[in-house]
């Protein structure tokens, strides 16, 4: 069920995500969409394109810079010295809000679901920079601005991501 009270818009050219009520702009983000662009295939780590709705809401009570892996919170907290420690992880910080595609063959299944994808908006590293393509495929917020974004929306809240 879709909740109509938000409206989450990513422009990946601009780097930006919008958040709208009513259709009237309330907030205004820096994001870092994929490094390999826009794209809905599997395996592609670009950036899936068209409209989502967010599915599930992971961290509510976890504190600021909380480390998620597999979408479960490791107890750990971020800092350059754990990031030293493990040099693969792609880190997904402090709020995680899952999206599933909504338009059939273009995000959603076969090949080209997002939610089988593994696609969030999430927290990232304070000095990972935003306003520059750099994610595996996700949108990366800074952790004070994705509690924002994770306080007011709920599941259900359409995301429309443009290309």
């Amino acid at each position: 069920m879709q909740d109509k009270k938000y409206l989450i818009e990513i422009s990946v050219p601009q780097q930006k995500l919008y958040l709208s009520e009513n259709g009237k702009v309330l907030a205004s983000y820096d994001v870092s969409t994929a490094r390999n662009g826009v794209g809905e295939m599997i395996n592609s780590e670009c950036t899936p394109r068209g409209r989502h709705v967010i599915s599930e809401k992971i961290g509510d009570e976890c504190e600021i810079n909380s480390v998620f892996v597999g979408r479960k919170p490791t107890g750990e907290c971020y800092t350059t010295g754990l990031r030293e420690q493990y040099p693969e992880r792609d880190w997904i910080l402090t709020r995680i809000l899952r999206l599933q595609g909504i338009e059939e063959g273009i995000n959603k299944g076969g090949d080209v679901d997002t939610h089988a994808r593994m696609i969030y908006i999430h927290g990232s590293p304070e000095d990972v920079p935003m306003g520059l393509p750099g994610s595996h495929g996700c949108i990366r917020m800074n952790n004070r601005d994705v509690i924002q974004l994770f306080d007011k929306v709920s599941t259900g809240t359409e995301v429309i991501i443009q290309g």
